[in-house]
């Protein structure tokens, strides 16, 4: 059995960043640039998951599947975007769903997160 590794770790929110089980990778919610436009908000978060991914020394075409929440929905094209501008043709699977975030700010902070899992078979 494969050992789990957590990696970035955070004890005031009781959350890891990142966990590798076996070959595979769980990535936390990831955001940035929050406040920013919708684009700088998503490509924060996707600066935010390379981060993390880099721990493991992985990239974003290591991931498989995200889940993308939007403050709202019909910026989809928006990520597609900045998706085909980072993944450089790996496109994961994904669903988007649209969400209140509980954030401080409102309307004016979050508009996008993003988590996902991400896969390699190197030890």
């Amino acid at each position: 059995m494969s050992e789990i590794i957590r990696k970035d770790v955070n004890e005031e929110w009781a959350h890891s960043g990142i966990i590798k089980a076996g070959n595979n990778y769980y990535i936390n919610y990831c955001a940035g640039n929050v406040g920013g436009t919708v684009e700088e908000q998503i490509n924060g978060a996707f600066d935010e998951m390379e981060k993390r991914l880099a721990l493991f020394g992985l990239t974003l075409e290591n991931v498989v599947q995200m889940d993308c929440l939007f403050r709202d929905v019909w910026n989809i094209p928006i990520m597609e975007k900045v998706i085909k501008e980072r993944f450089n043709g790996r496109y994961p699977v994904r669903k988007s769903i649209q969400t209140e975030f509980a954030h401080i700010g409102g309307g004016n902070g979050l508009h996008f997160q993003v988590d996902g899992i991400a896969y390699s078979d190197k030890k």
